[in-house]
């Protein structure tokens, strides 16, 4: 079977990509997964400030803890900071 991994990629860039990741090192594939991680961390947050722009920081970050891991994960997280009020 061969399977498409990327809908809006031609298969001719397709093969390109895949190639140049199994060449690439284990490495070199770990600093891309790790960059691209930061990224969509990043852009969830953003997202998160639009829809939600009166938020506090810890508020947006907690928000974020339950789309990522989920509400029984992120509900072991306190409501507040140690030492503040």
């Amino acid at each position: 079977m061969n399977r498409r991994l990327f809908e809006d990629t031609s298969p001719e860039a397709e093969k390109i990509l895949v190639a140049k990741l199994r060449e690439a090192g284990s490495t070199k594939r770990l600093a891309i997964a790790l960059s691209l991680t930061t990224a969509m961390r990043r852009l969830s947050l953003a997202g998160l400030k639009r829809r939600h722009p009166d938020a506090s920081e810890r508020s947006l970050l907690l928000r974020m803890a339950r789309l990522t891991y989920g509400k029984e994960v992120a509900n072991l997280i306190p409501e507040q900071e140690e030492g503040r009020t």
